[in-house]
């Protein structure tokens, strides 16, 4: 397949890419709620948009999660069918609650699909930022 550093430059092109393709500065970590983020993801098999609650303290994760769970038709509305897990396991072995968007046969390795996962990253990450700034008021007040 590819040398680390084959990979490591494959991917670093790909975000690099992704940038100039859609310059702007997205919501991601600027939520200005701890541990709340929204998240881009890319590799050999698939690429994820998600929004991932990571407090340590589970009250919390768990009155954010039903916040947005609350809204789920208006979510869904917004930019469709998407997947959830109240209790998502990192690879790490950290719990999260997360919500997320999965395009399936594309990869970050294969320039082909690159401009597929952009427009998936964007429609998605979009849809997500109008859903958070409708309802942001709503979803802070915990």
């Amino acid at each position: 397949m590819f040398s680390k550093e084959e990979a490591a430059n494959l991917k670093k092109e790909f975000w690099t890419s992704f940038g100039k393709s859609f310059p702007r500065k997205w919501l991601l970590y600027d939520t200005k709620i701890k541990d709340f983020s929204f998240k881009f993801n890319a590799d050999p098999k698939k690429a994820e948009v998600s929004l991932e609650l990571e407090m340590s303290d589970e009250l919390f994760r768990n009155a954010y999660y039903e916040k947005i769970w609350s809204l789920e038709n208006m979510l869904q509305e917004e930019i469709g069918d998407f997947q959830k897990d109240e209790f998502y396991t990192l690879e790490n072995g950290k719990i999260i609650s997360r919500i997320w968007f999965t395009k399936e046969n594309v990869s970050i390795y294969d320039k082909n699909t690159w401009r597929e996962i952009f427009e998936f990253f964007v429609e998605k990450m979009e849809g997500f930022e109008r859903f958070f700034y409708e309802y942001e008021d709503y979803i802070k007040d915990v």
